[in-house]
């Protein structure tokens, strides 16, 4: 592969190829002056001079990527993150050939010659482009140009015939700025640029499967196993207590799955809000299909979890295999019980309060929750069918204020907490038919 400087190598071997040409040929004798061969943008050649000489240009109009190179190496960082291929840049490169000259028919003979040129050396190999961006060829301030590693790319250099209409012809000089001259178009494929990052190269395989035979060491071959399922270690769902579409500490979750058998198993919970993961060891079924997963509710776990939803994962040793393994990850949904009667010991909550007053007139209520709600957290509080949003909060500590208009009736107004779009539970399905809980109510006061 080669660098970065590798359009200009291009350009500087195409130059030393046409110029060595003419040399070669006795052009200048022919013409009867000396010729510049250059790789100048047209609007740099001054053509009013009276003593210009003829002059060759070469100009990289327009650099395009190789349809056949664009995926190559792709891609190129592997699902952490990490470089594993440096995939190269492929570029066809353009080029105008343009003849100048102030002599009749000295420009035709230019770029006749240098057509020709190209026509023989369809392709520029490896010792082809050794020879053209030799150091003792190329001026001082290009000297660079002959360690860009263009000659040992895998892809040979292949020089072919642009056509050109007249009409592209004319918008291309307008784009330019500068008078037309005699031109013919080149397209020159492919040049391959490449970094040279460290990137990962994984050691040879030994074995299929995860392990090898205990007792022989060699191949055990891939374990399959007779059904439709994942073949690793996977849950499936976790589902809050019977009748409830969310869970609240003190509640026992079960989590689902397969291939679950094994030791170390241990519960991971992580959420947006928090640095690091809870960790709460759990113990799977007999058959590794599920295990119950027991949410705290002591004093600690009021204030290290927070309602919403839930990243869970188990970590675990497979049967039969040595290293750890950590499976996906499933949502478990927390909602955040509102506090309406006064708590013991060892929370010491105290109780909800509803007050009617206040300048304008309104309905102010103020409770706890489990677990506490943390300041980032948006809160909405319903009682019955209207809705308030918390005032903000300087701790996750301080209670939830809520402020409802005047116009909320007195007496006992059941109470709906919804925290980040996961709402507190209401109503209760055990019974014959579903009925609300009593216990989710606050007196607004006349």
């Amino acid at each position: 592969m080669s660098t970065p400087l590798a359009p200009a190598a291009v350009s500087a071997a195409l130059r030393n190829l046409i110029d060595a040409g003419f040399v070669e040929a006795n052009l200048a004798g022919a013409i009867g002056s000396s010729i510049t061969v250059s790789a100048v943008a047209p609007d740099l050649i001054d053509t009013e001079a009276s003593d210009a000489l003829p002059q060759l240009n070469i100009f990289l109009f327009h650099a395009a990527h190789n349809p056949g190179w664009r995926n190559a190496a792709l891609p190129s960082r592997d699902a952490q993150g990490r470089r594993s291929a440096n995939a190269p840049l492929a570029l066809d490169l353009h080029y105008l050939v343009t003849a100048y000259a102030r002599t009749d028919a000295a420009a035709e003979m230019l770029l006749g010659h240098a057509m020709f040129l190209l026509h023989e050396t369809p392709r520029m190999n490896a010792a082809v482009l050794r020879r053209l961006l030799d150091p003792l060829s190329l001026p001082p301030a290009l000297l660079a140009l002959a360690d860009t590693g263009l000659a040992d790319q895998a892809e040979v250099l292949r020089i072919t015939p642009l056509p050109l209409s007249f009409d592209d012809a004319s918008k291309l000089w307008s784009a330019i700025k500068a008078e037309y001259r005699p031109t013919a178009a080149y397209h020159v494929s492919v040049a391959l640029i490449e970094g040279t990052r460290p990137t990962l190269a994984p050691l040879p395989v030994l074995s299929r499967g995860s392990l090898p035979d205990p007792v022989t060491g060699a191949d055990r071959g891939v374990v399959v196993n007779p059904d439709l399922l994942p073949p690793g270690p996977t849950l499936f769902a976790a589902a809050p207590p019977p009748g409830r579409s969310a869970a609240r500490l003190g509640d026992t979750v079960r989590v689902s799955g397969i291939r679950l058998a094994g030791a170390g198993h241990v519960a991971r919970l992580t959420h947006r809000l928090l640095a690091a993961p809870v960790e709460l060891p759990v113990v799977p079924a007999a058959n590794g299909t599920s295990f119950d997963l027991a949410l705290p509710d002591d004093v600690a776990a009021q204030s290290t979890f927070a309602p919403g939803v839930w990243s869970l994962s188990l970590r675990l040793v497979p049967a039969g295999e040595p290293d750890e393994h950590e499976t996906n990850a499933v949502a478990l949904l927390l909602a955040a019980a509102p506090v309406i009667a006064a708590t013991g010991a060892p929370l010491n909550l105290p109780a909800a309060t509803a007050v009617r007053g206040g300048a304008p007139p309104r309905v102010t209520v103020t409770l706890h929750a489990r677990p506490q709600v943390r300041v980032q957290q948006q809160a909405q509080l319903m009682l019955d069918g209207t809705m308030a949003t918390a005032q903000p909060r300087a701790a996750a500590a301080d209670p939830l204020d809520f402020r409802f208009p005047d116009s909320v009736p007195a007496g006992n107004r059941r109470v709906r907490l919804r925290v980040d779009g996961i709402e507190s539970p209401l109503v209760l399905t055990s019974g014959a038919a579903p009925v609300f809980d009593p216990t989710q109510q606050i007196a607004v006061p006349a």
